[in-house]
């Protein structure tokens, strides 16, 4: 079985790694006629394209760049950051066969039996996270009057920015993608046209108790998907460095591992392939690891200038409010 851990100790550069893994992975799909590691070819594919040729990301950043200057002029007392980034290639590869896990694993679950392949391609083309923007608002304490709510205060900012971003990026060029997810709960504050295209964690909390906004959008001038990401600091506090960060995730997976564990080894392939590859990269020692631009002493401490493990970085804006004195009226 191919691994992208089998890569990770020859100097190579992170695309030579891609091109790599991706050309062996195609030669075994048609070898040994496994479908799913065509899609997963295909899959590495897209990341090269993105490293590749990332003159469209100028391009992308400066008219997302126009919410922020309309938001900094509408909204002169919030304090707010926008980030870009694109997926590391680690945490991609992850996700993709965690998405294999997860599926397979409640399937089988819920049915008895496993997915077709054909059902577990169809699950596999909703990853279109790889170039993703987050939204992070807070309200300084300077401007919240005594006995306000401080979280109820940012959550309208949140959506009345979550209410007109669709519309202002479909003029520069964005398409807005219609969620494949149907949530239980809505929030009022949401304009109800606007509900089916984004996925609200903050009226339907993950079980980590994870909360953001979320919606996808296809760049028709990049031909690109890209995923925003609007949440309080409070929020991507808790995402960043609380429970619901990257160790917390990786410390449930293992948890999670014995639960997974009651799906025959053996029987599907697939699941078993796409297991391993998620194991083997949450034991991977990244002080050992040998990559052209990265390198670290611990899991946690490391210099990653190829966005191996911590992704590329795209743009930082900041906006710190600029009424520090100032009480709203």
């Amino acid at each position: 079985m191919i691994t992208l851990n089998d890569y990770l100790f020859s100097g190579d550069t992170v695309l030579k790694i891609l091109h790599s893994y991706s050309k062996d992975l195609k030669e075994n799909s048609l070898n040994t006629h496994n479908a799913i590691d065509l899609v997963h070819c295909n899959f590495l594919l897209q990341q090269i394209d993105i490293l590749e040729h990332n003159d469209f990301l100028t391009s992308q950043s400066q008219r997302i760049r126009e919410l922020y200057k309309i938001m900094a002029k509408e909204f002169p007392f919030l304090a707010f950051t926008f980030r870009g980034r694109i997926k590391s290639i680690i945490r991609a590869e992850e996700k993709f066969n965690g998405y294999i896990v997860e599926y397979v694993y409640d399937y089988y679950k819920e049915n008895g039996e496993f997915p077709s392949i054909d059902n577990l391609k169809q699950r596999l083309s909703f990853f279109r996270d790889l170039i993703a923007y987050r939204i992070v608002v807070s309200m300084p304490q300077c401007h919240i009057k005594e006995g306000d709510d401080r979280r109820e205060i940012e959550l309208d900012y949140l959506y009345k920015i979550a209410n007109i971003l669709p519309e202002f990026l479909e003029e520069r060029g964005f398409s807005v993608q219609i969620s494949d997810k149907k949530e239980p709960n809505i929030s009022e504050r949401l304009t109800p046209e606007l509900v089916s295209y984004y996925r609200d964690y903050i009226e339907n909390p993950t079980p980590i108790g994870y909360q953001s906004l979320h919606i996808t959008l296809y760049d028709n001038i990049s031909r690109s998907y890209v995923e925003v990401q609007l949440r309080t600091k409070d929020m991507d506090d808790y995402a960043e460095i609380g429970a619901a960060n990257h160790l917390g995730y990786e410390k449930r997976q293992e948890e999670e591992r014995t639960r997974r564990d009651e799906i025959p080894t053996g029987v599907y392939p697939v699941f078993d392939e796409a297991f391993e590859r998620v194991v083997k990269l949450h034991e991977l020692d990244l002080s050992k690891v040998n990559v052209n631009m990265f390198g670290a002493i611990s899991n946690s401490v490391m210099n990653d200038g190829c966005g191996l493990f911590r992704g590329r970085l795209i743009l930082p804006y900041e906006h710190l409010s600029r009424f520090q004195n100032d009480i709203i009226d």
